[in-house]
Order: structure tokens, then sequence, then C-alpha cells
């Protein structure tokens, strides 16, 4: 793990953008998103993930090496769940860039839950304390308090927002009746998605983490459902810290919700004035994103160097 020392010192070096600087005199189109750069290929992807870290839907500052976590950590995942679906990593050229097939993306995003949880009122836990014993359309046990592990894991699809919308809620039956997916790919995709949380599950608890809740993309590559995006990172899902579970307070977070939490305590919740995050509160969310890498993967997280400049180099890597 490195230290608080060395993470402030890495804060001058975190990436906000990249540029390719290709041995191919051509122009690549270049798309950002909230936490990483594409760049678009003929027949491929280039994914160049940046230090950005957003919440409430808006992009709130740079947090030292969580690219090179992300990135990695989702070609990890990718890998170990390789023998339930597909995805669409290709290679790992260097620790903040995944190379990826295109895939036709589904128009929505998959939302599965372990725990019921959740602080406001579109949250699953937020729905079931306000009455509703089938929220997203799900019929959940009375009984259940904040934070019990839900029966079975629970599936539900979400649109895809608009940027600084947030997503919107759909069950499972307005999805087919909308006819946004087809019943025989939407099937797949249910089925996949409650197979990887089990196995994610199985891993993060190897780590001495829970995986609470995730969220997954998926498309179509070849005419095969895929993963694409990001997997089981910090910022695609909730992690606990398990020994800190129980039933009288609050678990532990070890995810991006450690960020909204400070937020939160400064009054924002995506609206107004955005606080500054102190350069000690931003080394704090980098160790938190390290140690969820490290529990997962068993390994140290070894960083690639101070990165001293914006361009990503791949010559020869084309």
């Amino acid at each position: 793990m490195l230290t608080h020392d060395q993470l402030i010192a890495a804060l001058p070096f975190c990436i906000d953008d990249t540029a390719v600087d290709t041995a191919v005199d051509t122009a690549v189109p270049k798309y950002i998103g909230k936490v990483r750069d594409v760049y678009d290929y003929d027949d491929r992807l280039l994914l160049a993930t940046t230090d950005r870290v957003s919440a409430f839907d808006r992009v709130l500052g740079l947090i030292p090496y969580k690219g090179q976590v992300l990135n990695q950590l989702s070609a990890w995942w990718f890998e170990k769940t390789a023998d339930i679906v597909a995805n669409h990593c290709i290679a790992v050229p260097d620790p903040s860039l995944m190379w990826a097939h295109k895939a036709d993306m589904l128009p929505i995003e998959v939302v599965v839950r372990g725990y019921i949880t959740g602080v406001t009122d579109t949250s699953i836990w937020g729905m079931y304390e306000a009455g509703d014993r089938a929220p997203y359309g799900v019929p959940l046990p009375d009984g259940l308090i904040k934070n019990d592990p839900l029966p079975e894991p629970i599936i539900t699809p979400t649109t895809k927002a608009e940027q600084g919308q947030h997503d919107e809620k759909i069950t499972e039956a307005e999805l087919l009746a909308q006819g946004l997916v087809a019943p025989a790919i939407w099937e797949q995709v249910r089925t996949a998605a409650l197979a990887v949380f089990r196995r994610g599950q199985e891993l993060a608890a190897k780590g001495g983490l829970i995986l609470v809740d995730t969220k997954y993309e998926f498309g179509i590559i070849d005419g095969r459902i895929a993963i694409c995006d990001e997997m089981h990172t910090p910022d695609s899902s909730r992690f606990w810290l398990a020994d800190s579970y129980d039933e009288r307070r609050d678990p532990q977070n070890f995810s991006k919700e450690f960020l909204r939490e400070w937020f939160a305590e400064q009054g924002y919740k995506g609206d107004g004035v955005q606080p500054v995050m102190p350069d000690a509160f931003r080394a704090q969310v980098a160790a938190r994103y390290i140690e969820t890498f490290e529990r997962l993967t068993g390994a140290a997280f070894v960083p690639a160097g101070d990165f001293t400049g914006r361009m990503v180099q791949l010559e020869g890597k084309l």
C-alpha cells in the first residue's frame, strides 16, 4: 500500500486529459466521458482511463492513480468471469489503457443488488422504508431492516442517463413492454449478470469485502452478449469492509460511497457550489481505491510511475 505522503506527492501528476501520440499520422476521433477518454479506431476502441472522479452525476475532481486502479481491476475481473460471459477487453498495453472490441451497446444498464440499502427516496431501502414492498417491481418480504442481505440478489434495469441527469429507473416488465431489449436478449443478460455478481461476491469475500451492489453495461459482439465498460470497481460497485458489517451500524464503505458521504457532509449533493477536496482527503480516497484493488486481486498495487505529461504513448502498439 502506498503511504499517505506518497499519494499526496502524486497529486500534481493526476491524469485529467489524454492525447494519443501514434506512429500513424492520422486523426483519431476522441470522445470524453466522465472518467475515461475513448479513441475510435476502425475496428476497435482504445479506452484511456483518467484520474477524474464523479459522483452525483458530476465530475468532482482528480484522485491519484484512480485510472490505473479502474483499468487494471476491470481487466482482472474480465479474466475471472470469462467462463461466464464474454467481455470487450482485447488487451491492456498500459496500466491506464485498454484495447476493446466495438459492441452494439444495449440501451440499458443493469443493477444487481445483494443488500437492501441506500439513503435516498429512490434507493431500494428508501422505497421499502416508505412502505413499497415491491421496489422496481421486485417483491420483497416484510421485516427487512436497512443493510440486510436480500433473500436472493435482485436485478433491475435502468435506461442510460443523459449527462447531468440521474438514471431512469424502470421495471423489468416496463423494459420488455417498451421493446428496449428483446425478451431473449434480456434473459441472457439477466442470467449472466446474476452469475457474474455471485462470482463477484465470492471473490470479494476472500479479500474481506462484501460486494453489496453493482452496475453492468452489456453489448452485442459477434452476435453474443458481452460485458463492457468497467466491472466491479470502486466506481461501479458498492463494497463494504466485511469486518465492519453488523445490524447495528452502517458498514464502512470501500467504494465511491466514501466520496459521496464526504460531499454530503459538506452540504453538497450535486447542486450549488461544489466544495474543494483537500489534498489529505483526496489521498484518503486514493488509499481506499488502491486497498480495494489489493484486497480483491491479492496483489500489491504498483503504480506505473509519476505521470509527468498528458500524452498516451502508443508507438509500436497499434
